[in-house]
């Protein structure tokens, strides 16, 4: 047994037990470990609504097949060139809710002129197209999926080195399948 006497002289408020120590560093430690990584959590979280409801809106403005790796990168192009924002997506799928839309001809008329019309268009036309702009430069979000060229996908091969198509080495053009449906 020491009869060592412990002398504090500081206040009580500043006074720290090892247990207010050792949680101090625990808080510190998970907040600088998680920290940077919650703000991506809520823009993932914000994203993935915005891109649910393009694809929701997308299936309602085109009546294909789509498919959702397309819809989330062209999601993602639009917001990021401005030409859809996250507002006029909810106002189109509010409109088409209004009407009890299922397919395009049942809300399409009632959107107004303007803005959210544009978008609408831009839309279907990126689905169709495969590019957001008709330019030489455009990025292309994809050519084999686009709905454009579903109807000749047969026919046509995708641009390539490659003789009869892409991983198509062979000289003669394979035959040609039934019209497909997307």
């Amino acid at each position: 047994m020491s009869n060592e006497i412990i002398r504090d002289d500081s206040p009580a408020e500043y006074n720290l037990s090892r247990r207010k120590v050792l949680l101090g560093g625990v808080v510190l430690i998970g907040s600088s470990y998680l920290g940077p990584t919650l703000p991506a959590w809520a823009d993932s979280l914000q994203n993935a609504s915005y891109t649910n409801q393009f694809m929701q809106l997308s299936t309602l403005l085109v009546n294909h097949k789509l498919d959702k790796n397309v819809g989330l990168r062209l999601a993602a192009a639009m917001q990021t060139s401005k030409r859809l924002t996250p507002q006029q997506v909810t106002d189109l799928l509010g409109i088409a809710s209004a009407k009890n839309a299922k397919i395009v001809e049942d809300f399409f008329p009632d959107i107004p002129d303007g803005p959210l019309k544009v978008a609408a268009l831009e839309i279907i036309s990126a689905w169709y197209k495969g590019v957001l702009v008709d330019a030489p430069d455009a990025e292309v979000f994809t050519y084999e999926l686009a709905l454009m060229y579903q109807p000749t996908i047969d026919v046509m091969t995708i641009p390539s080195y490659a003789i009869s198509g892409p991983n198509g080495w062979t000289s003669h053009a394979p035959p040609l399948a039934d019209m497909p449906e997307f």
